[in-house]
């Protein structure tokens, strides 16, 4: 898988060629799919999925895998936009099988923004460098590697195992789980899934808990429209468009959504008291206890992540408005994103809008219909995986709390939730908060999390998928 210029970096950095040398062959093998998948350009726009699926269905099928148990699925019309789905296949009986879920498409990475190429895989101070090397490209390579594993060492679960390998979660026109779940559900039907979204908190190098993403808030897009006859800018009317608009933000902007706790987040907090600094630690206790204490909430609210865990949150992304320097505008628009809380309903949040605008011109739409739910409670998480999550955990990385969360970004867990699929953020993968710059410029991951995560990932799919003897 080297190139003439990875040869030649190799020279130039013998300690990085050394730790190599001492790797497992497990880790060799999964370095190495990690380094194929990064160095295969997956932007929505000008890379190709399909060309990453391909790659990693030649493994599966040199490492023996039956072709009928090899989905290569692309959408009509969009050829870059393949899924592979790999079934491994287990003794057979009653249990629903367990699904593997990773993106292998990534956010667009210019090179004249990078400090290094985005579509090499560096190694350097301790860390991974590329486009995807933490979102989510080096979870879909350990669970690549790890099935490959499994099936050379004759590994057979009581129930079998699902991999989906998909595109376009970053935001694309052609979501490879929200295809698969409409036309091809029966590829990927399971008890759960495993996926992105959780991971392990780092202060330093010292690990202070591991959570298990088991909810997440729904985004939606709501349109803002103010429409006016318009005129010459010469005539002033009081009636303008793009003001009213902007006042109707100002009004957004200063508002609070309530404090909206559910199965998932109630313990987040509890537990997450456990480890912060005392003044948060209190605030997240009193919060938990009684959600509405403004004044602990308030306190809380001054970390911004907390902040959107507690609540609904709804902010302007996009703005227009106007058609000529020299007249009255028209029209003005702006974009609102939500991002809902499970247990909210849409039709809340969007009167919840209209009342704060208090400007019965600025006309609110949803940007386009969707199929997502809203309203439903977060399932508890499968006991089998939090047991077997929480006893790994603590055999890796000592007695640290493994916390339920839930997400206040989106991951394609939301289609399989939609459909009755339960759905755990679970990696075994520690860093600080932000330091992997996900989406970011030079896009990181920690050297030494990615071989525990591939640890901690063979375990616990082993552990939950049970065993028997060949």
């Amino acid at each position: 898988m080297f190139s003439s210029r990875r040869l030649l970096a190799c020279l130039l950095l013998p300690v990085t060629a050394g730790a190599q040398a001492a790797l497992t062959p497990h880790q060799k093998a999964a370095r190495d799919v990690y380094e194929q998948l990064v160095e295969i350009n997956t932007v929505d726009s000008v890379g190709s999925v399909t060309t990453a699926v391909q790659a990693m269905a030649a493994r599966f099928r040199a490492a023996g895998f039956p072709a009928a148990d090899l989905h290569i699925v692309i959408p009509p019309g969009a050829p870059t936009k393949g899924n592979l789905v790999v079934r491994y296949r287990g003794r057979g009986g009653a249990l629903k099988p367990v699904l593997l879920l990773a993106h292998l498409d990534v956010v667009a990475a210019l090179r004249t923004d990078w400090s290094r190429d985005p579509f090499e895989l560096q190694e350097a101070d301790g860390f991974f460098y590329g486009r995807g090397t933490a979102d989510d490209k080096a979870m879909a390579s350990m669970f690549v590697a790890n099935l490959l594993r499994y099936r050379k060492e004759g590994f057979v679960p009581t129930r079998d195992l699902i991999l989906a390998l998909t595109a376009d979660e970053e935001g694309g026109a052609s979501n490879g789980v929200e295809y698969l779940v409409t036309h091809h559900r029966n590829l990927i039907d399971a008890a759960y899934a495993i996926n992105e979204g959780g991971g392990g908190t780092l202060s330093g190098t010292t690990p202070l808990f591991h959570s298990v993403q088991a909810a997440e808030k729904v985004p939606v897009n709501f349109t803002l429209t103010v429409l006016n006859p318009g005129g010459h800018s010469s005539v002033p009317r009081p009636d303008n468009a793009i003001n009213q608009l902007a006042q109707g933000l100002v009004n957004l902007a200063h508002y609070t959504f309530p404090v909206a706790l559910n199965a998932i987040t109630k313990p987040f907090l509890e537990e997450t008291a456990k480890v912060e600094k005392p003044d948060v630690a209190a605030a997240m206790r009193a919060v938990a206890a009684n959600p509405r204490d403004s004044v602990a909430a308030a306190t809380l609210s001054k970390d911004p992540r907390y902040s959107s865990m507690l609540r609904t949150s709804c902010v302007a992304t996009r703005l227009g408005g106007g058609h000529a320097y020299n007249a009255l505008p028209q029209t003005a628009t702006a974009n609102v994103n939500c991002r809902i809380v499970p247990t909210s309903t849409l039709e809340e949040v969007k009167a919840s809008i209209e009342r704060v605008l208090n400007d019965t011109s600025i006309h609110v739409a949803l940007m386009k219909e969707t199929t997502e739910k809203f309203g439903v409670a977060p399932d508890a998480i499968d006991p089998t995986l939090l047991s077997s999550a929480t006893s790994l955990t603590k055999q890796k990385w000592g007695d640290i709390p493994v916390i339920p969360t839930m997400s206040t970004g989106a991951t394609d867990g939301r289609f399989l939730r939609a459909i009755g699929i339960p759905t755990y953020g679970v990696s075994g993968i520690f860093s600080q908060p932000g330091e992997n710059n996900a989406h970011g410029r030079d896009e990181k991951l920690r050297t030494r999390s990615f071989y525990e995560g591939l640890d901690f990932l063979y375990e616990l799919v082993k552990q939950v998928s049970g065993t028997i003897a060949m």
